[in-house]
């Protein structure tokens, strides 16, 4: 019979459609005399092998892609509108769908049968409409589970490499829950604030390569540790800055466990599950919610039963979470609470060859049937984004800017090599993916002005000029300093002041001094630019600082958080000039112990600035005399009456207590995970030309544990003042899961890593460096990946945490932290100035009132209670203290508990989004230099490996890449999984593509880049790509010119080539897309072969 039979489902594959031959024959027969009808519109896109007797014909026999083409091959038509179930990874592979829109009014018919809705002047056959996603929940409802701890607030992050696969965190749990699959992400985006229901811990998957019992936590995973933008190494200052399903338990099989009964869930029950069924919140596909929660209906509603009411929720996931190590959260997104930014801010590229083609098509049928007009004005484009982590997206043809409209219309299929800007307009429960509009358009993707302007844009970073309305908040040049500020500040101009910083540096803001006192005690000062003087609270420049947050570093330039005229003149501690700073004192004695501390306002004068590289040559003793330095740089230049000797014996004075304080903050449990960085060098044009891998030197270090010190006694006093509206910066405990990987890892290859606290791993990691003395690059990389379970360090208000164990810095191991010590590029530390000037001028008017109170006890004043490092708690709980803190702070502005909180979490994002344009630039720069080489030979490390793929560190880069090697014509790949062994050969015989998946299997081209061992003894030529721009396959010939220096010393491998874990190989790298996608780096296995 001619009747459509498909079936489909998440683990279903769709059966093959049985139509009668004579009926068919009979359908192509009248076909010519025949109305228009739904299919014969799409026919135009699909081709008519696609549709037989008005039905859609599926053919598929378990693989990924047949004979209907991909969502990004096809122009999408509106009526009616085709959507594709297309997996985004390569790792999973599910039925396609093909689903219709609503009919008129958007009604969706739920009968089994087609009805018939108005088309022009004809009928079109409609057909029930199929939902991809589950309502999200109404806001009443996610606003009371969250408050009975049914579901979780969660930040939702997405695996670059597997976009099905998703992560949510939840604070106060130290293993992120997974959400796997479409379906569970319910059109959640990265960065989104979302609702997530959590599944009981029988539904829980395994966590990866775990082979011990449940009650065991070792690991033995070999693999792929997903990076953190973990930015807690450096948290002092600028530079002194798939998962394997396993549903039940071993131990107790398909009964629930004793624990699920101790924390109040049965088995197959949620975290978030109601008592009643019938009472569940909500029924599936009972409300529409597409970006934002939907109004709520109290009527769905139910009653919650109260779990466990002894443990909070957030504690029994914790504890669930403890008690089966060997499983790995899992969950579904019910609601999005907060949208990411990014769902304003896509940049990618527009597919418009394949919507030209079906154009041309289109118009051909329209000389021929007039009701495919409608149809013409109501297509769709494919948008590719950048980011792997967002998915594809169609954006209607009628919604493009007018100056693509003209291109498109006149033909011009180079739109498709420019970076557009869009944004996410919808994502209905009936699409697979979003719609989108693009908004702007920023050029050649290839070239480096377009990708640098699409990144700051991606990230939300405001490159605009300041406005006159911001720098009138500014005093006229030339300033002086005024005469009431000489008068209520300390003058320390007669210090030995100066500054240490890169040699580049124009925004000054912190600067350093030691005098020797006697009984072998030093006085240190850290004296930091005074900004909060000139950026008062509530002005325009106020507000544009907050705004911005944060400078922007572009590797060759910066965005700064405020004007120049302030960060590089005004503020800056340049030498020379007289500057209001904020300074602390501190007298530590030999052993480096604190004996007393000061705080307050002062005026300095700095007498030279310093580089790094001239502390560093005073450190080992190669600018003791002007005379005779021989340093690469030219020598700094002196101000006022004192000598070089002054700056040299201090410099040295200071390395010396640095060393002191930073042994002493170690055996308190410090964790320090250094590894060399990429630096580029650039050409006078400004295009990198090199890299080279750059570590941090003891001058570096001599500045950071200075800087260190002060924003601890900053956050200690502000705490002290105002313990409930105190800004901070905490670091939370690594993520559980990626520390057991990496404990996993060091374990299987004999290195022993203690993960029991912050100091134990830091311990450990300096036993295993002596143990890797003899191999410095395997050290490196062992650093790198052990800051990946590192968790991000934020900004939050002290009154928003109950728990002063969660208050704390991890990798500092100390109580409290905040940021105070770079005022001109962070606006959160100018909050801390504020608040720390409200505090010191409170204890000043304090001490004032009880000396008039007691004029006997004169010594009163001296004895300070409140910045001192003696803290004297029944003093400044009197009233009279707390009236005199709330007079302060009301004087300064310090912004309540509520409005901290607010700008706290907007520094967060801020700070985020220019550490991923940092991450984004060095990704560019690397980009464009292998692009200009073409091609890049270098060593590489294998530190994943497995039967489809593996993973390479590349030293010379600082970089992880992945090679694929699994559906490649002409290699034979053998996995050995006893021995984690793999084995790569030639194949001569022809291997066949997968039936209804043409182009499937790789050329061996992409995957190695293979020279005859002839070739290799001559002088050769890189010809470039073979092919369009950005494929990236390479072609070697034999001309005179070499243009592959150093092969030679590059030892390639031979087939067979055998590779095990931290094997090293040789790689070829290369630049991808830029001209037709988002830009990448290509790595390739060097091979040697005579089998070509």
């Amino acid at each position: 019979m001619g009747v459509l039979v498909a079936e489909s489902g998440e683990n279903q594959n769709q059966t093959a459609v049985v139509v009668d031959k004579k009926k068919n024959r009979r359908s192509r027969r009248s076909k010519q005399n025949s109305p228009p009808t739904a299919s014969s519109l799409l026919t135009g896109c699909l081709g008519e092998s696609n549709f037989k007797g008005g039905v859609p014909i599926l053919n598929h026999e378990g693989s990924k892609e047949f004979s209907l083409p991909r969502a990004s091959d096809i122009a999408f038509t509106s009526l009616p509108t085709m959507r594709l179930n297309e997996q985004a990874a390569e790792t999973e592979s599910l039925p396609v769908q093909l689903t219709f829109s609503p009919g008129v009014g958007g009604q969706v018919y739920s009968g089994s049968c087609p009805d018939y809705i108005a088309y022009g002047d004809q009928s079109i056959t409609s057909y029930p409409q199929r939902k991809y996603f589950s309502s999200h929940w109404p806001a009443e409802a996610v606003h009371k589970a969250l408050e009975r701890g049914h579901v979780f607030k969660a930040l939702f992050r997405v695996n670059a490499h597997n976009r099905l696969e998703a992560y949510c965190k939840v604070d106060g749990v130290r293993t992120d829950v997974l959400i796997s699959g479409a379906a569970a992400q319910n059109r959640a985006v990265e960065g989104d604030i979302v609702a997530v229901e959590v599944d009981p811990p029988s539904l829980w998957t395994r966590m990866k390569g775990y082979t011990g019992s449940v009650e065991s936590s070792a690991l033995v995973d070999d693999g792929m540790l997903e990076s953190d933008n973990s930015d807690f190494v450096r948290e002092s200052c600028k530079g002194k800055n798939k998962v394997d399903t396993d549903y039940e338990f071993s131990s107790f099989g398909k009964c629930s466990s004793p624990l699920e009964s101790v924390l109040g869930y049965r088995s197959g029950q949620s975290f978030g599950d109601i008592s009643h069924p019938e009472e569940k919140v909500p029924a599936e596909n009972d409300y529409v919610n597409r970006h934002n929660m939907t109004a709520p209906k109290p009527s769905m509603v139910g009653c919650y039963s109260e779990i466990n009411d002894a443990m909070h929720a957030t504690e029994r996931l914790s504890a669930a979470v403890d008690s089966f190590p060997s499983k790995r959260p899992t969950g579904r997104v019910v609601a999005i609470l907060e949208g990411s930014p990014r769902r304003d801010t896509i940049v990618g590229f527009l597919n418009v060859k394949k919507w030209m083609w079906s154009r041309e098509g289109n118009k051909k049928d329209l000389k021929k049937n007039k009701y495919l007009s409608t149809a013409l004005n109501c297509q769709y484009l494919m948008l590719t984004p950048n980011d792997p982590r967002l998915p594809k997206m169609m954006v209607p043809f009628k919604s493009l800017p007018d100056l693509i409209l003209k291109r498109l219309e006149a033909g011009d299929v180079a739109v498709e090599m420019d970076l557009v800007a869009a944004r996410i307009a919808d994502w209905a429960e009936e699409n697979y993916i979003p719609e989108a509009h693009v908004t702007d358009i920023f050029g050649r993707g290839g070239e480096l002005e377009p990708q640098l302007a699409a990144t700051l844009y991606e990230n939300a970073i405001d490159s605009s000029e300041f406005c006159q309305q911001t720098l009138s908040c500014l005093p006229s040049i030339p300033w002086e300093i005024p005469k009431e500020e000489l008068q209520s500040r300390r003058d320390i101009r007669n210090l030995c002041v100066f500054t240490i910083d890169p040699a580049t540096a124009t925004d000054l803001d912190d600067a350093l001094s030691v005098e020797r006192l006697p009984d072998g005690i030093f006085r240190v000062g850290v004296h930091i630019a005074d900004v909060s003087y000139f950026v008062l609270p509530d002005s325009a420049l106020d507000e544009n600082a907050q705004a911005r947050s944060t400078s922007v570093y572009l590797l060759q330039s910066k965005l700064p958080m405020l004007p120049p005229l302030l960060s590089e003149n005004l503020g800056s501690l340049k030498p020379g000039v007289d500057r209001l700073a904020f300074s602390i004192f501190w007298d530590i004695n030999q052993s480096g112990e604190f004996i007393q501390r000061w705080i307050g306002r002062t005026i300095i004068q700095s007498c030279c600035k310093l580089s790094y590289d001239h502390a560093q040559d005073i450190i080992d003793g190669l600018l003791d005399n002007p005379s005779s330095y021989k340093g690469e740089h030219s020598w700094p230049v002196l101000h006022g009456l004192f000598k070089w000797s002054d700056v040299v014996t201090s410099v040295k004075n200071l390395y010396e207590i640095s060393k002191i304080l930073k042994k002493k903050r170690f055996e308190d449990g410090a964790l320090s995970l250094e590894s060399p960085k990429i630096v580029f060098l650039f050409d006078e044009e400004g295009i990198p030309y090199d890299s080279v891998l750059s570590g941090r030197k003891e001058s570096n270090m001599l500045v950071e544990e200075f800087m260190l010190l002060a924003n601890r006694t900053a956050a200690e006093v502000i705490t002290r003042a105002y313990p409930s509206s105190a800004l901070l910066r905490r670091h939370p405990e690594p993520n559980l899961r990626k520390l057991r990987e990496f404990e996993s890892f060091c374990s299987k290859h004999g290195l022993r890593l203690d993960t029991t606290s912050s100091g134990q791993i830091h311990k450990s990691l300096e036993c295993i460096r002596r143990e890797l003395a003899d191999d410095s690059v395997l050290t490196d990389i062992l650093m790198s990946y052990a800051a990946r379970p590192m968790q991000l360090a934020t900004y939050f208000c002290s009154g928003d945490v109950e728990d002063e164990n969660d208050r704390g810095h991890y990798a500092l191991a100390i109580p409290l932290y905040t940021h105070f010590t770079s005022p001109l590029r962070r606006y959160p530390d100018i909050l801390v100035h504020r608040m720390l000037a409200a505090a010191v001028e409170a204890e000043e008017v304090y001490l004032k009132l009880k000396l008039l109170q007691n004029p006997d006890r004169g010594e009163m004043r001296r004895q300070r209670c409140l910045t001192d490092v003696y803290f004297n708690k029944d003093a400044i709980e009197s009233p009279e203290a707390q009236e005199a803190l709330s007079a302060a702070a009301s004087k300064y502005k310090a912004p309540c508990a509520e409005t901290l909180a607010d700008i706290a979490s907007h520094c967060n994002e801020r700070k985020l989004a220019c550490r991923h344009v940092k991450d984004a630039m060095e990704k560019l720069y690397m980009w464009v230099l292998l692009k200009r080489k073409e091609i890049l030979f270098s060593e590489a490390r294998v530190m994943g490996l497995g039967p489809r793929f593996m993973s390479l560190y590349i030293h010379k880069l600082a970089t992880e890449q992945r090679i694929y090697y699994d559906e490649v014509e002409g290699l034979t790949v053998e996995w050995l999984e006893a021995t984690s062994t793999l084995v790569l050969s030639p194949s001569t015989n022809k291997r066949f593509n997968r039936r209804g998946s043409p182009g499937k299997c790789r050329s061996l081209e992409e995957v190695a880049l293979i020279l005859s061992p002839c070739e290799l003894n001559q002088e050769l030529d890189l010809c470039g790509p073979n092919n369009q721009e950005g494929s990236g396959v390479l072609q070697i010939g034999n001309a005179s010119n070499s243009c592959l220096p150093g092969i030679p010393k590059i030892e390639p491998a031979v087939f067979p080539v055998t590779l095990r874990l931290l094997s090293t190989i040789t790689v070829a790298l290369h630049a991808i897309g830029g001209g037709y996608g988002p830009l990448d780096i290509g790595a390739r296995l060097f091979i040697s072969s005579y089998f070509k």
